[in-house]
């Protein structure tokens, strides 16, 4: 079995909201490059509590065996990914 490393890449915003609304984006564009990425799992913290972890996405599973790809803190039905306006 291969081992599988993660990358811990720290990014400062100035707020959680800003915070997490980067590392979507982040987790976004970086799944575009590569199947590896795993959005579902990606937090963010403060930088001297970084045992503190806010989620990002909300994952929750969906039918057919997909995630949810909203923000953790969506009101609207869980989905696949952002309906469009």
């Amino acid at each position: 079995m291969s081992v599988r490393w993660v990358i811990h890449l720290p990014i400062t915003a100035p707020d959680l909201l800003r915070a997490r609304i980067f590392a979507r984006t982040a987790a976004r564009v970086l799944v575009r490059l590569s199947a590896r990425v795993e959005p579902g799992g990606v937090t963010v913290s403060a930088e001297d509590q970084q045992g503190v972890r806010h989620w990002v996405f909300c994952d929750r599973p969906l039918p057919g065996g997909a995630r949810c790809a909203l923000p953790v803190d969506h009101l609207a039905p869980c989905a696949r990914r952002l309906r469009q306006p």
